[in-house]
């Protein structure tokens, strides 16, 4: 019963599609080749950046490292290098707490190998694809 009210609320109110599983590892990885996305689409020019740094504190821990067809490569200031630990691990902003986001997945991105966090899809794929059989037999 709990499994399904939790599936429910997930898929219905929350619009989910994933669960997230796993802890994190303490890798880094992620905090090394970023993307970030602002409204619809991902950030492409050091301008509209510089904008996004006085909207929020985020954006000033950010370095741009590089720039691909995807759009502008940015890595975290706070990660040690050494360590791989973040130096603000406990003030650490939202995103970085809600970190792997499924939205990730939808963009084309995927997980650091070794990433200690998984993505789950909260409706199997047999039954996504029993559902669809069912429907065409009709």
């Amino acid at each position: 019963m709990f499994k399904q009210i939790k599936r429910f609320i997930y898929t219905k109110i929350l619009k989910r599609k994933y669960y997230r599983t796993g802890q994190c590892n303490g890798c880094g990885r992620c905090c090394k080749k970023i993307y970030v996305k602002n409204f619809k689409h991902v950030i492409a020019d050091e301008k509209e950046f510089e904008k996004l740094q006085y909207m929020h504190r985020f954006y000033s821990y950010l370095r741009v490292i590089g720039k691909d067809e995807t759009g502008l490569i940015f890595e975290c200031t706070q990660l040690d290098p050494v360590t791989n630990k973040c130096k603000i691990h406990k003030t650490r902003p939202g995103i970085c707490r809600r970190y792997p986001q499924e939205e990730m997945l939808s963009m084309g991105g995927e997980l650091s190998q070794g990433c200690g966090y998984h993505l789950e899809p909260i409706i199997p794929f047999s039954e996504v694809f029993d559902k669809i059989s069912k429907k065409s037999k009709k």
